[in-house]
């Protein structure tokens, strides 16, 4: 495969038998690109079929299905043989198709962790007037008497690995008014609108209900935001945001985004001095269970 596709293929891990080829509807001037991950299990070609994922940001719903079917009937049409390469042909024809009908390419900025983005190694904020905002559905209404004046936002030192650059940029909030002014202002950088992914979550402390308003977002790193929020949680953080950008480099890392994720997190909230100390943040948790038990012995 690697001689037949050349740079097209690539080897995420040689022992495990996981592999990753990017394929496009004209290798010059690509339209349409997904990138197929497979891994080999021992029983392949003999009596099992690889196991793939389909990595594209514009195939959804029914197309994926379709394509899924399609590759299922081949692996079933040739049981015990290698069929890697029928299956790249098959999809390739499928994009190909694609680019000639009168649907124009997906205008899209984010790409899955499989494709191949550049990471710039200039992290310096540049900015750009006119770039798309994600759209946060917030009912604001209540929150009009709250400061809604544009916080400072401060940038953590990023995180290099493999190619992959991870960045965290904090900024103190008090409704969620902020928050989306946070995220347009950050998104008016053409280095931070770029990233691969700007995964978030904040917290924002009610006086009045004594409760937290948090919320998260993955930006289509899976599980990500979740993991976030649950570290300034863990960390007992209060009336901030963190973002953490990804720029991915082109080679997979596995569970180690998500600790490099995490890890600009904490730097850059330890740095700002939103972290209490390791024996206050115990306390805090062991206080919050003691409620929380406490709760249900009053429930029942």
């Amino acid at each position: 495969m690697a001689a037949i596709y050349g740079e097209e293929w690539c080897v995420i891990d040689d022992c495990a038998k996981i592999f990753c080829i990017r394929i496009s509807d004209d290798i010059d001037d690509p339209k349409w690109t997904l990138c197929l991950q497979v891994m080999l299990p021992d029983e392949y070609p003999g009596t099992a079929p690889p196991i793939y994922q389909l990595n594209a940001p514009w195939l959804k719903g029914q197309e994926r299905a379709d394509l899924s079917n399609s590759l299922e009937e081949i692996y079933i049409q040739n049981i015990g043989e290698s069929i890697l390469y029928l299956w790249v042909e098959k999809i390739r024809d499928v994009l190909i198709q694609k680019s000639q009908m009168t649907e124009p390419g997906p205008d899209v900025k984010k790409k899955t962790e499989e494709e191949d983005v550049e990471c710039e190694d200039d992290l310096i904020l540049a900015c750009q007037p006119e770039s798309s905002v994600k759209a946060l559905d917030f009912d604001i209404s209540e929150n009009r008497t709250e400061v809604e004046e544009l916080p400072p936002i401060d940038h953590g030192i990023p995180i290099t690995d493999r190619r992959s650059t991870f960045q965290a940029h904090l900024a103190p909030v008090v409704c969620p008014k902020q928050v989306k002014m946070v995220l347009s202002k950050l998104y008016e950088n053409k280095k931070i609108a770029s990233a691969t992914h700007n995964i978030y979550a904040y917290r924002i402390y009610c006086e009045d209900k004594q409760t937290f308003l948090q919320d998260c977002e993955d930006d289509g790193e899976t599980a990500a935001g979740g993991r976030l929020l649950h570290l300034m949680e863990i960390l007992n953080v209060k009336n901030v945001m963190v973002v953490v950008s990804r720029w991915y480099g082109g080679i997979l890392l596995g569970p180690d985004r998500f600790k490099h994720i995490n890890n600009c997190a904490r730097n850059i909230l330890v740095e700002k001095n939103y972290t209490n100390s390791p024996e206050e943040s115990s306390k805090s948790l062991g206080k919050n269970k003691k409620v929380r038990k406490d709760k249900k012995r009053n429930d029942h």
